[in-house]
């Protein structure tokens, strides 16, 4: 009979029942590099965790047609650097039959090279830049890409909050560009003035000079790329400047570091994300709480969208029933299940066709606004 995810649910006290179940013929390895130092290594913490998590709900529900799941874990500091090579080791020294990126683009693209190349199966869990599943067909992506979150946004201010005059804040990395290419595509369409844009680095923390321009264009709204360790500041010192405009960010805020880091600031910031906190589907309430009993936080997107991952290509090795590398890349493709970030499938692409979830600041803590579900304005590109 065909495992269903939604069996997951179902299973209490999960990581006790891993622990306590019988040795079975054999194991399935997956490769997962995964920043775990360096500046993104709290994404990382959360990467792990929701993979791993996802391994043990997969194997207390009985594991692959008997075998268990394996997370064979390297840390690639999200550097390129350091995941190419990991990447090889993964495949020619552990023998693992795919591989998950729980990673930034940047490691991500390298690696993806990589797994093409050895035709192995990889899936980026949340990196956005639109060259990874360019890679080729045994690349898959269960995150939005960064140019169809950007369009998300623009709806998001445009049509459903009725607000027009916007300034952009940019991040100048391959994530911040990718969302603001989405954004300018689709603001016209939805009656938006980009009053200004303005960049800023990685590593800035004092946003001084960009504030005093925001306060001076008086926009209604900000768009403000970044992640929460640029995002937390950056809006703290918006407020504190007495900017009132909503700021609406992306899934790099998607963590209660970044609430922690804003302080009150964070009440009301707005997020386009793949994380519904409030959702009633109970792989996704399965995952809320057992990611937060497992790392001792709250639930975030990064590790929403690793679990997803694990999930995806547990199905699909499932499915393949050992036909090799060549039938679980098919496998994948033709995904179609309820994950802990909505029902997923793929195009022709290897990119993710979901619904985008909207989270805003409410009492200290992410909560439902929200939902995007206008599948021709999410479509991503299918070459």
């Amino acid at each position: 009979m065909k495992f269903k995810l939604q069996n997951i649910a179902m299973v209490a006290g999960i990581a006790l029942a891993a622990m306590s179940a019988p040795a079975l013929a054999g194991s399935i390895k997956i490769g997962f590099n995964v920043p775990l130092t360096g500046f993104a290594a709290a994404d990382g913490n959360s990467a792990l965790v929701g993979a791993q998590l996802a391994v043990e709900q997969v194997n207390a529900a009985g594991g692959i047609n008997g075998d268990m799941l394996e997370l064979v874990v390297y840390d690639d500091q999200a550097s390129p650097k350091e995941s190419a090579p990991l990447a090889v080791k993964l495949i020619t020294r552990d023998e693992v039959v795919a591989g998950i990126s729980g990673s930034y683009s940047g490691a991500t693209r390298a690696a993806a090279t990589i797994y093409q190349e050895e035709a192995t199966p990889y899936i980026a869990a949340y990196a956005v830049h639109p060259d990874i599943t360019r890679a080729g067909d045994y690349v898959f992506r269960t995150s939005f890409m960064g140019e169809v979150q950007g369009r998300a946004g623009a709806k998001l201010i445009g049509a459903m909050m009725g607000l027009k005059r916007v300034v952009m804040i940019t991040l100048n990395n391959d994530f911040g560009k990718s969302l603001a290419a989405g954004f300018k595509a689709r603001a016209a369409s939805f009656g938006i003035e980009i009053v200004a844009e303005y960049e800023y680095s990685i590593k800035d923390r004092e946003f001084g000079p960009i504030v005093s321009k925001v306060r001076a264009d008086a926009p209604e709204a900000i768009y403000a790329s970044g992640y929460f360790f640029t995002a937390g500041p950056l809006v703290r010192q918006l407020r504190a400047a007495g900017i009132e405009a909503p700021v609406i960010g992306q899934e790099g805020y998607d963590t209660q570091k970044f609430i922690e880091i804003a302080g009150p600031a964070a009440e009301g910031v707005i997020i386009t994300t793949s994380l519904d906190r409030d959702s009633s589907d109970p792989v996704t309430q399965a995952f809320i709480a057992g990611f937060e009993a497992k790392a001792g936080y709250p639930a975030d997107m990064v590790g929403a969208s690793a679990h997803t991952a694990v999930l995806v290509m547990a199905e699909a090795l499932r499915a393949a029933g050992g036909g090799g590398k060549a039938a679980l890349r098919d496998a994948i493709a033709a995904t179609s299940l309820d994950a802990s970030t909505g029902h997923i499938s793929f195009n022709g692409l290897g990119e993710v066709r979901k619904d985008v979830q909207v989270q805003i600041v409410k009492d200290g803590n992410w909560r439902h606004y929200a939902v995007i579900s206008d599948a021709a304005l999410l479509a991503p590109p299918e070459e």
